[in-house]
């Protein structure tokens, strides 16, 4: 059991093949174990702040500031919930969930990312199905977005097969060379018309923590 002034720990989304749950610091190894194993070919970048690139000592280190960062900075106005996505008990990713202004906007966001050997096995679109599924169906979301680079096979794929649409472009470039974003959205309807081809998660212990949520 979490302790009570941290409620957030008790929450679980179970899938078919991944549970997904916040981290404690006692997650945290596995994580970074996960993230230093490999994410993708080092010849392209994924993500806008490029933080794989960061020498292993100095990006564990940042990672833990980050996942601390999002509990310290936690409000029900504006939060960014992380998921340690387990397979068989072993950490391969993570989830995010994340809004601002969320009880008047109803919307939010969501990123992820998959350990190397991890990936093509249908794992990245399960977990976003969780969250989505805790979005639209628990929180009362009525708009999701997410983005990626028009490179991101992966992510891109991921993001049609389950609904959204296409929703505009513009360009960034994480290691000084200009690349495509494409952004995505889902409304709530658009997800429940998909509801029926989408693995449906279990979802624990949102009870003790949903005031959290705004």
């Amino acid at each position: 059991m979490a302790p009570s002034y941290w409620p957030l720990f008790n929450l679980v989304l179970r899938t078919p093949r991944l549970s997904l749950r916040p981290p404690t610091d006692d997650d945290f190894p596995q994580l970074i174990q996960a993230i230093d194993a490999g994410i993708h070919d080092p010849q392209m970048m994924p993500f806008s702040m490029p933080w794989t690139d960061t020498e292993p000592g100095a990006r564990g280190q940042q990672a833990a500031q980050f996942w601390w960062r999002q509990r310290a900075e936690w409000s029900s106005n504006e939060w960014h919930l992380v998921f340690a996505v387990f397979h068989d008990d072993v950490v391969v990713g993570a989830q995010g969930l994340f809004a601002k202004h969320f009880p008047v906007l109803k919307e939010v966001q969501t990123g992820s990312w998959l350990t190397q050997c991890a990936q093509g096995q249908g794992f990245g679109k399960e977990m976003r199905a969780a969250v989505l599924q805790l979005a639209f169906e628990e929180l009362g979301a009525e708009i999701a977005r997410s983005a990626a680079f028009i490179d991101n096979m992966p992510s891109l794929a991921v993001s049609r097969s389950i609904g959204y649409r296409d929703n505009g472009r513009y360009r960034e470039a994480p290691r000084g060379t200009p690349n495509t974003m494409i952004n995505f959205e889902l409304t709530r309807d658009e997800w429940l018309a998909r509801r029926g081809e989408l693995s449906r998660a279990h979802v624990s212990g949102l009870d003790g923590c949903l005031s959290m949520f705004g």
